[in-house]
């Protein structure tokens, strides 16, 4: 076997697509491909695998072990490669760039994903609503959707989502974390959408206009409820006004004060 690797032999070739391999036991992992079998499953969620290195890697997602420790910051993660692309948030550097744009990127899947805007790909199809998405992560959680799964659990009070980026907002609930904090008064507030909408009273900016009598409010939910003293006046048509209304407002304040975002 270790000769292979100076003659570069391949002698297990796939039946199905041509390609050569020097080992057979990746030939065996390459089939797989094809078949779409996988003989490894979990024995926590019975989630199956067809490589027994993604079943060991997925396994400690339960076990919460992370053995791979930043020299910098000491955060840990589950795997190598989480460790790799996050000491690049350290270094700043960015060495995969867009052919068509620039734009850099420190990991290359992202740059890949970056790539199917400029070719209008999605390759992740729905097939109970046929939506289309450019990541796997999106099509996935679209999915939810359709399946009502909610697999984030939170530990104090059984809660369930179905998204982890809700789980880590509720669980701030039980915490009273607040870790987004206003640089000019130190208010402080456990979701940055909240700190978003405080730091716009220091500037005494007024983003959201109502272009029925062109009044402007501070915040969105003031902005609804002045719309709603209109519904009694037109009535008709109301609610798609208002919709489109919310809409141009929130786009308008983001494009003015992208300082904020």
């Amino acid at each position: 076997m270790h000769l292979r690797t100076h003659t570069d032999e391949k002698p297990f070739v796939c039946e199905v697509c041509t390609k050569a391999f020097s080992l057979k036991s990746s030939l065996d992992r390459h089939l797989r491909t094809h078949t779409k079998e996988k003989p490894f499953a979990c024995d926590v969620c019975a989630k199956r695998f067809s490589e027994k290195s993604d079943l060991k890697k997925h396994f400690r997602r339960h076990t919460k072990e992370k053995r791979f420790e930043c020299n910098v910051c000491n955060k840990a993660f589950c795997e190598k490669c989480n460790l790799k692309t996050h000491l690049l948030t350290h270094t700043k550097e960015k060495p995969f760039a867009c052919d068509a744009c620039g734009k850099a990127f420190s990991v290359k899947s992202n740059l890949m994903m970056h790539l199917r805007t400029h070719m209008k790909e999605k390759p992740f199809t729905c097939e109970l609503c046929n939506k289309a998405f450019i990541r796997k992560s999106d099509f996935e959680r679209h999915s939810r959707i359709h399946t009502k799964e909610k697999r984030f659990a939170c530990d104090v009070c059984t809660k369930r989502f179905s998204e982890k980026s809700d789980l880590k907002r509720h669980l701030l609930t039980h915490t009273k974390e607040k870790p987004f904090s206003c640089d000019v008064c130190t208010k402080a507030f456990s979701q940055k959408s909240y700190l978003k909408s405080h730091l716009v009273t220091h500037m005494n900016e007024k983003p959201y206009a109502c272009d029925i009598c062109n009044k402007t409010f501070s915040w969105l939910k003031c902005l609804k409820s002045h719309l709603r003293a209109h519904t009694e006046k037109e009535p008709i048509g109301l609610q798609q006004h208002l919709e489109s209304t919310f809409t141009d407002s929130y786009e308008e304040a983001t494009e003015s004060m992208p300082h904020l975002l």
